[in-house]
């Protein structure tokens, strides 16, 4: 059996068993575009006195 063969037995018994890949998604796809507010949001700013606020710490809730 050439090397040809043995390739191409290879290739249709994995198609068989693991089916076809997915097509590929251009990345124009993926992305999507939008328009910003013009006060920016609410919390699109980084406030960084105020971040302890929605972040816990494990040893503060434990009294440590």
């Amino acid at each position: 059996m050439s090397d040809d063969g043995a390739v191409d037995l290879a290739a249709s018994a994995r198609i068989a068993r693991f089916g076809k890949l997915p097509e590929r998604i251009r990345y124009e796809d993926m992305t999507e575009v939008r328009e910003v507010s013009p006060n920016g949001g609410i919390g699109a700013s980084y406030n960084p006195e105020g971040s302890w606020q929605y972040f816990s710490c494990l040893a503060l809730d434990l009294g440590l």
